[in-house]
């Protein structure tokens, strides 16, 4: 038994083009699946629209700040509600 019958053969390495065409499908791949939390965003959107709210409280806060593109002003507003479930007699 010989020494190159004990050891498998070494693959050749992979070309440049080869890779490439492997990046490519990866690529196409993900860009046709589709998104997993895509239905939780719609279902949330649903559900805010179906359960009454509340409005308690809306916070805003700004301040200007200097960029090197000019002058921006930055703005954070808060809004805390309350999300009124409805009731399963209730139709």
């Amino acid at each position: 038994m010989g020494q190159s019958d004990k050891y498998p053969k070494k693959p050749e390495p992979k070309g440049l083009f080869r890779s490439l065409g492997e990046f490519v499908g990866h690529v196409s791949k993900a860009v046709r699946t589709p998104v997993a939390g895509a239905n939780k965003n719609a279902r949330a959107k649903k559900t805010e629209l179906d359960e009454p709210t509340r409005e308690v409280r809306r916070v805003v806060q700004e301040r200007e700040a200097e960029t090197p593109a000019g002058k921006v002003v930055l703005r954070r507003t808060t809004i805390d509600e309350v999300v009124e479930e409805k009731k399963a007699g209730k139709d």
